[in-house]
């Protein structure tokens, strides 16, 4: 390789969303005996889904091969209304790390469907964000993908209401507004967009430097859908080698001249450290900050209730967010906090 330098984008990597999910199961795997089992994959990385492998977690995309009794996590995504009954009437412990900006959504499409709407769905097929969303009101939703689609739609007869998934690249999300306004003037739109702000956030740091580098490397899994979404972004923004890779090992040997790079909001940091190295620009790395973001997501209720009992029932004090209470210093780190990265305590597992 002969890379000048790297633009680094920011903000990149875990998301409030993607924090919260990963401590929670890390705490799963601390509290209980293994197997712990989560439905889908925890988040869409590669890397951490294989670390909680390691720590005996399985992960299952039938809440059927849940032995009864087993702890359970839903993942960050969403969970059919469905799923996360059968889920809790396997008997063991469930929490359900969904992200709050997913659960926004899904109380929009209950409310709006109770009210009569037609609900136009922006969503990938088979994503399963999209699919536990839509399993909230069947019924009521059409998922659409382009503003083509939007067109193809038969007329409701009832007010039209847009949502989204959530991981969206925001030109193709606008896009498909514009149809949707084109066709029902009167459509219902949420006051806030349903994008993440990690989402927007990550895609306009990478327009910040797609202007200023030829080659862009996208770090994070083909199955990651805000990664995708950057790596359409980029793209479109004009850059002319889009790379995306799960790991330092995929970059290719002839990458030259200053290259831009990100990581999806489910990719961890450490990764981001070693592409850095493996491209060793000669000219050092210059980030690019596109906007401060400090968001922050405490752990699910049912888990926070669970920590509580435990403490009690089970004297782990020690391992509670505070430290333990008898001063002892030589416990694991608290899992949960704002000052305690997600990245450090997956490292910090046994």
């Amino acid at each position: 390789m002969d890379v000048e330098r790297v633009l680094l984008a920011s903000p990149r990597g875990f998301c409030a969303g993607v924090e919260m999910a990963i401590k929670a199961l890390a705490w799963m795997v601390r509290v209980f005996e293994p197997p712990v089992y989560c439905y889908h994959e925890i988040v869409h990385n590669q890397v951490v889904v294989e670390r909680f492998r390691q720590l005996g977690v399985v992960f299952v995309d039938d809440i059927a091969e849940v032995p009864p009794g087993r702890p359970l996590m839903l993942s960050a995504h969403g969970s059919a209304p469905e799923v996360a009954q059968a889920a809790r009437a396997k008997g063991g412990a469930v929490v359900d790390a969904v992200c709050p900006l997913v659960t926004k959504v899904h109380h929009e499409v209950k409310l709006r469907a109770s009210k009569g709407y037609s609900i136009v769905y922006v969503g990938h097929e088979g994503h399963e964000e999209a699919v536990g969303t839509m399993a909230v009101a069947p019924q009521a939703i059409h998922r659409v993908e382009s503003a083509e689609e939007v067109g193809a739609l038969p007329e409701p007869g009832a007010p039209v209401a847009f949502l989204a998934q959530t991981t969206l690249a925001v030109d193709e999300w606008r896009s498909i507004l514009d149809a949707a306004l084109a066709r029902w003037p009167d459509l219902w739109v949420p006051g806030r967009s349903d994008l993440c702000f990690a989402t927007t956030n990550r895609q306009a740091a990478l327009r910040a430097v797609a202007r200023r580098c030829p080659t862009m490397v996208v770090i994070g899994s083909a199955n990651s859908s805000n990664t995708s979404a950057l790596v359409r972004t980029a793209k479109a923004a004009g850059c002319r080698r889009v790379l995306r890779v799960n790991s330092a090992g995929e970059l290719p040997e002839d990458i030259s001249g200053v290259v831009g790079v990100i990581a999806g909001a489910s990719a961890p940091e450490s990764l981001v450290e070693e592409v850095i190295s493996r491209l060793a620009p000669a000219h050092g790395v210059e980030e690019v900050r596109a906007v401060d973001e400090d968001e922050y997501f405490p752990l699910p209720r049912e888990l926070r209730e669970l920590l509580r009992a435990l403490a009690t029932a089970l004297a782990v004090a020690a391992f509670a967010p505070g430290g333990d209470p008898a001063g002892r210093q030589d416990g694991p780190p608290p899992l949960d906090g704002r000052d305690v990265p997600a990245a450090d305590v997956l490292a910090k597992l046994p």
